[in-house]
Formats: C-alpha cells, sequence, structure tokens
C-alpha cells in the first residue's frame, strides 16, 4: 500500500480526468477520456493503464460528475452514509459542513434512503441552498447558533441515529449529548481542528456517553474502500441518471489556479466540489 503522506517536492495526485495522447496498452486510444484516483496534479502525466478507466461521453454523464458524485466526494459520502453509518428509513442523520463537496452528497444520499437530514453550515445562503436545492429536511448556521448543544435539541427533538463528522472539536462533543442507543458515528474529517497541534485541539469530554448508549464511531480514509467501488459506480449512477442526487462544484481554471483552488477548501467560501481544469 502506498503511504498516505506524500514526500517534500513530489507531484501531488488526485481524482482526475484526462484524455489519452499516447498509448503502449492497445486497450486504450488515442482520444479515449480516462478517470483515475491518481492523477498528477499537472498538465500532462504517464499512468498506469490498470488504474485508468474509460469514460463514454455518449452515456449522457457530465464530466465534473465523474469527479464528484461519481468520485471521491461520492465513494466518501457513500462509506459514511452507507457502509459505517448504515443509515435506514426513518434514522435521523446529521451532517456537518453539509454543503462541501462530500457533505452535499452524503445528505442527498440520506435522503434516498428515507432518512429525516439535517446539515450544520457557515451561512445563511448555504442553509437556503440545501433546503431548497439538495433536500436537506432543516439545516442550520453555526456561526449564528452558536450553542449547539441547544441548536441540536431544537433540529434533533427525537435524537441522531446517524452522524456524518466532518469538523470535530465542540461539535462532535455537542453530538455525542443528543446521540440514540445505537447510533453509529463516521468520522471523516475534523477541519476544525486540522492547523493545530494536538494540545491545542479541542477535547472530547462526554465519550462515557459512548457506552451506556453503545454508540459506534469509527474513523475511516476512503482508499480504504476502493474495494467497493464498482458497487458504488453502479449504485450512483442509476441515482444520478434518475435526478436523485445531483452534483455542485466549482471549477479553477489553470495550473497556476491550485493554490487558490487548494486554499478555498478551508474557508467557507467554497460550496460542493472543487475542481481544477488544468487544460482547456
Amino acid at each position: 500500500m502506498a503511504s498516505l503522506f506524500l514526500k517534500f517536492h513530489s507531484v501531488m495526485r488526485a481524482f482526475g480526468i484526462g484524455k489519452v495522447i499516447r498509448s503502449k496498452d492497445t486497450n486504450f486510444s488515442e482520444g479515449e477520456i480516462v478517470m483515475s484516483r491518481i492523477c498528477p496534479v499537472a498538465e500532462f502525466g504517464v499512468l498506469p493503464s490498470n488504474l485508468l478507466q474509460k469514460i463514454n461521453p455518449a452515456d449522457g454523464v457530465a464530466l465534473p460528475d465523474y469527479l464528484s458524485c461519481l468520485g471521491m466526494p461520492g465513494i466518501t459520502a457513500w462509506v459514511g452514509i452507507e457502509k459505517i453509518g448504515n443509515a435506514k428509513e426513518g434514522s435521523n442523520v446529521y451532517i456537518s459542513a453539509a454543503a462541501g463537496g462530500v457533505g452535499i452528497i452524503a445528505g442527498q444520499l440520506a435522503k434516498v434512503k428515507g432518512c429525516r437530514v439535517v446539515g450544520s453550515v457557515g451561512s445563511d445562503h448555504k442553509v437556503k441552498l440545501l433546503k431548497e436545492e439538495y433536500g436537506y429536511d432543516e439545516a442550520f448556521n453555526y456561526r449564528i447558533e452558536t450553542d449547539y448543544d441547544a441548536a441540536l435539541t431544537k433540529y434533533f427533538p427525537d435524537g441522531i441515529d446517524v452522524y456524518f463528522d466532518n469538523v470535530g472539536g465542540k461539535m462532535l462533543e455537542a453530538v455525542l449529548n443528543h446521540v440514540n442507543h445505537g447510533a453509529r458515528i463516521a468520522l471523516c474529517g475534523m477541519i476544525s481542528e486540522y492547523n493545530k497541534v494536538w494540545t491545542e485541539r479541542e477535547g472530547v469530554r462526554n465519550l462515557l456517553n459512548m457506552v451506556g448508549k453503545e454508540v459506534m464511531m469509527k474513523g475511516f480514509m476512503v482508499g480504504s474502500y476502493y474495494n467497493h467501488f464498482e458497487e458504488f459506480i453502479k449504485e450512483m449512477e442509476v441515482h444520478l441518471k434518475e435526478g436523485k442526487i445531483k452534483s455542485k462544484y466549482k471549477i479553477y481554471n489553470g495550473i497556476e489556479s491550485f493554490l487558490e483552488s487548494l486554499t478555498s477548501l478551508f474557508t467557507s467560501s467554497n460550496v460542493g466540489k472543487v475542481i481544477l481544469q488544468v487544460t482547456p
């Protein structure tokens, strides 16, 4: 298994789409569109053919969807909601950072399963977006409703069955005061804690709540679930074509926009998936 961390001065890699300009593998022809989980963030790259997946433009799926609903954000959301969260019809589902590339899909997946879904976001615009365009039952602005315990009491009078955690810290602690018996928590990320040394990070003081309520909390790296990628694609393509799930993304143009696109992930300015189009 490849190391999780890149070495300094090595090329960063990401889910990407490209056009074949030359191939030594007869299964791939010049001009074909392909997708890979290890595309270099560069204008050109050399990749092993066994890690490429062909894309057929005739399928009618927009290319950015392969980097959103059908890409890393999609499978991450799917793992958290389905494989770890085990969300079922009637489950009360809470998603933090709900307007991000992963959260916006996770909420839609939960709605497809018949769940009641609430999300937290950083602006009133995002609250409106989630409720009016992406099917969330409720959403709240955590910058305004700063008493998280009170907010969760308000939006989850019957408790939380599944929590998809993208932020960690104080929000995770508040959630543990509202979980139902047998609740499941998928730890996808903890963006509130990333840029702190561990001694500065928010401690969670109420883990004891997990014992009496038999709560399952599991952290995950999506790469550990790529063996389920075909299963995920098969399910998600149906939802996408039926209009039950849709992507939201912002495209930055040119390799020179890489730093701007990357730093946007750590602000509340972006909505949905951030995509870098390195060549026209």
